[in-house]
């Protein structure tokens, strides 16, 4: 078992593939990016299901579009021709994972925001750590973030912040969410769930204790 495999074998518990998987991602971290081709070659007869796991999970992008950028307007087609992309924060992840088996987003957060420049880089984990814990299915408002930006003296700086968070994949625009925006009057962000799973699972434990007591 490779290292890779061990680390998202703890992400993933019992999820199918996760060999292959691990396969694939170590491949794509190479470059950034990945082939349906070289899927198939990797997948053998899987490679519809490997790439369908892999974009559940936001670890692998279908390169083609629909109206925007955003995670789900992403078009997965499993064919020739067509291409897929690490998002910058899991191409990080994935390659530290491979030194050491350990699956460590917040490790991987404070790297990345690091090299892109980003002067408050030291508290980037923090500000992730409370966009998980406070978000609801993996989604979180531009007023909540606005909110945790300003608890932690970094509220002049909330557009640059929301702008580097998109582009280095820890969240995207729920730009199909109409109906929800409106009603919240506030934009919605769906948070990269390879990143939070952990938060999510503790605040799972912590409710199902305090049904308990």
């Amino acid at each position: 078992m490779s290292n890779l495999e061990k680390a998202l074998g703890e992400l993933l518990k019992n999820a199918e593939l996760v060999a292959v998987l691990a396969a694939v991602l170590a491949y794509a971290s190479k470059t950034g990016r990945i082939s349906y081709s070289k899927v198939m070659e990797i997948a053998g007869e899987n490679p519809e299901e490997v790439l369908l796991l892999g974009n559940r999970w936001r670890l692998l992008l279908p390169v083609k579009v629909e109206k925007s950028s955003a995670w789900e307007d992403r078009l997965l087609l499993c064919k020739l021709g067509e291409s897929y992309v690490l998002p910058n924060i899991v191409r990080d992840l994935v390659q530290n994972a491979s030194r050491t088996g350990c699956w460590a987003p917040m490790k991987a957060i404070a790297e990345v925001f690091k090299e892109i420049g980003e002067p408050a880089w030291q508290q980037m984990p923090e500000l992730a750590a409370e966009l998980g814990k406070q978000s609801k299915d993996c989604r979180i408002t531009a007023v909540q973030i606005n909110a945790i930006c300003s608890e932690l003296g970094l509220g002049g700086r909330v557009d640059a912040l929301i702008a580097e968070l998109k582009a280095s994949g820890v969240m995207s625009p729920k730009l199909g969410s109409l109906a929800e925006v409106s009603q919240v009057g506030t934009p919605i962000y769906e948070l990269n769930p390879s990143l939070f799973l952990q938060s999510m699972k503790m605040r799972t434990q912590d409710h199902s204790y305090s049904r308990s007591t």
